[in-house]
């Protein structure tokens, strides 16, 4: 299989659209026609777009769950409860325990934080978690950018009675999972109007709702500009909440003052006192993070961006450095595989040839493949699963293109599987290495029913 190079298609604007907007805004005509073709039409609607504003924020209370989670929160603050924060390894969920973390020390609460190893303990909200957490004497956890197909670890908080909060933004199953609150835009009885948020984006309407309570909105600058790193990273559509959120957060990361540990992140990423756009974010900050998590703990890159104290430099100095070479290892890891993986593409037509792209390697590192199979979707305009074959145990990482529903063909083919879980673009998943080929065929049956040669042609 050849790369396909992509095809060109011109949307078509009303003229008289653009033209109304440009006089009304005072806009050039080519941005007028830009925002048009977008579905920004309207005056005030693509002026909030153009200039948005902590205020365009929505209610946090309109989330299902809220109110209970703030009441419960406060609640374990003025008892002198522990409270767990429990995250996830990539960039979203560091940068989500981290700026809740800091919102509930500064609230006075007792609290820890607990981000999984990749390699050790897997993905996701685990019972065994739960019970390392109530060992350390954790009454209340709350997840943030994971738990929403935890329904084994709520089962086993709930009977050692510890109450746990979920947030998260994945896409829940059609049964949420026994916790005390579980906030997610994406819950089928939730209308909350901001459907996309990333896993920090939910962490940070909990964090707008607890100042609230507190009467201490005037935090929640403070917090933005973490959490913009983890909204751009984790590629989420840049609109409405998300838009706020990126668009202040870089403002604020391009001005200062920093806290220490951000301070040295900026530094290592080559970035000090410079202007940050969205390409810093993504192709310099966050690999930084993302590579802690990727190849050793991502518990690094959550003591750096929580480090506050000047006095800390040195020690700050070295996290920022073990980060960067973290990254360095990553690219080099990275690069193998994916040579590998486009040889497989390339040269096996069992895989080469169908609609979704299967490959798999002995050994591959799990912390890279997610990032080879979106460089494979890339390539050759096909959706893609990356698989590390770890003895009889093969651990998958999965892409896809926009019109093919990845974690829905997952749910069809779900007795393949140990465990599955993602969004409609991105999932994870690990099955019996055995029954890969298994799973190259069941995957590709469901793509061709849905799957066209003009679907699998990219275009711009």
């Amino acid at each position: 299989m050849m790369t396909i190079a992509p095809r060109w298609d011109t949307l078509a604007c009303d003229p008289a659209a653009a033209d109304h907007l440009a006089s009304a805004l005072n806009l050039p005509p080519v941005v007028a026609r830009l925002l048009c073709l977008r579905g920004l039409d309207d005056p005030e609607t693509a002026l909030r777009f153009l200039n948005p504003v902590l205020d365009h924020l929505h209610d946090p209370l309109l989330l299902a769950d809220m109110r209970i989670a703030v009441d419960r929160i406060m609640a374990a603050i003025a008892a002198k409860e522990r409270i767990a924060i429990h995250g996830d390894y990539d960039v979203d969920g560091v940068t989500s325990t981290v700026i809740l973390r800091r919102a509930l020390e500064l609230l006075g609460a007792d609290v820890v934080h607990f981000i999984p190893e990749r390699l050790r303990d897997g993905y996701g909200l685990q019972p065994a978690a739960i019970d390392r957490l109530k060992d350390d004497g954790v009454h209340l956890i709350v997840s943030v950018d994971c738990g929403i197909r935890g329904a084994d670890a709520a089962r086993r908080a709930r009977d050692v009675g510890i109450d746990l909060i979920i947030t998260d933004h994945h896409e829940p199953d059609a049964v949420l999972p026994p916790a005390f609150a579980v906030i997610n835009p994406k819950r089928h009885d939730c209308a909350y109007p901001d459907k996309y948020l990333a896993g920090v984006g939910v962490a940070l309407k909990l964090v707008q709702a607890l100042c609230r309570r507190a009467g201490r909105e005037s935090w929640l600058p403070g917090f933005i500009k973490v959490a913009a790193i983890g909204t751009l990273a984790d590629v989420v559509p840049l609109v409405g909440e998300n838009r706020v959120i990126a668009k202040l957060g870089l403002d604020l990361l391009s001005r200062g003052p920093h806290k220490i540990g951000l301070r040295s992140l900026l530094d290592v990423s080559g970035l000090r006192g410079k202007i940050i756009d969205s390409y810093h974010i993504a192709f310099l900050l966050a690999p930084r993070v993302n590579a802690a998590g990727r190849m050793s703990s991502p518990d690094l890159a959550t003591r750096l961006l929580l480090a506050a104290d000047e006095g800390m430099a040195e020690e700050v100095r070295q996290l920022a450095m073990m980060l960067d070479s973290e990254n360095i290892r990553r690219q080099a890891e990275e690069a193998e595989i994916l040579a590998a993986a486009r040889k497989i593409v390339t040269t096996d037509p069992d895989v080469g040839a169908r609609s979704v792209l299967v490959v798999a390697g002995e050994g591959w590192h799990r912390g890279v493949i997610g990032i080879v199979a979106s460089k494979l979707v890339d390539a050759f305009h096909r959706p893609a699963i990356v698989l590390s074959i770890e003895g009889d145990i093969a651990h998958g990482s999965c892409r896809s293109i926009s019109c093919f529903d990845m974690l829905g063909a997952l749910e069809r083919c779900a007795s393949l599987f140990l465990r599955f879980g993602g969004h409609k673009q991105a999932a994870g998943l690990s099955l019996e290495a055995a029954r890969i080929r298994e799973l190259r065929l069941a995957i590709n049956v469901i793509a061709d029913e849905t799957l066209g040669p003009d679907d699998l042609m990219p275009r711009l």
